[in-house]
Parts: structure tokens; C-alpha cells; sequence
């Protein structure tokens, strides 16, 4: 399976560094949640093969990444309040 996805993480220099941050955060936060969405679909996928151990750390990775986004979500949330 072919990952495309494009990794511009260069954002116009007219913008501030704060707005750069949290664009890139932006970002992050839904490049992650694309990927825990696809993480969930396919670890659905190996619990109706019977892959069960496999299906649980897939879970295990779909949470992972939203905890992730969590820190990213608050990292924002700082930069706005500063």
C-alpha cells in the first residue's frame, strides 16, 4: 500500500510565528486524526479475520495518535493565550 500524502510543512514567511505554529498545528491535528481513523478501519479489518491481538494494538495506535493531536490541541491553546 502507497502512503501519498503531501509533507509541506513550510508555511508562507508573511505570517507571523505564532500563526505559523498554529497552522501547523492545525495541521497535525488532522493529518492525525486521518491516520486514527485509518488505524480503526483496519483494525476492525483484522478483528473479523480473527486477528484480534493485532486488532487491539492497531486500537492501541488510534488512541495514541489522538493523544497526540491532545498535546498539539494544547500546545495551541498556550500559544493563542500568550
Amino acid at each position: 500500500m502507497t502512503h501519498h500524502h503531501q509533507h509541506d510543512h513550510e508555511i508562507q514567511s508573511t505570517l507571523s510565528f505564532d500563526e505559523k505554529m498554529i497552522k501547523l498545528l492545525e495541521h497535525w491535528i488532522k493529518h492525525n486524526s486521518d491516520h486514527a481513523e485509518t488505524y480503526r478501519d483496519w483494525a476492525q479489518k483484522a478483528k473479523e479475520k480473527n486477528m484480534h491481538k493485532a486488532s487491539s494494538l492497531l486500537e492501541d495506535a488510534a488512541e495514541m495518535t489522538l493523544m497526540i493531536s491532545k498535546k498539539f490541541e494544547e500546545a495551541a491553546a498556550l500559544i493563542v493565550k500568550e
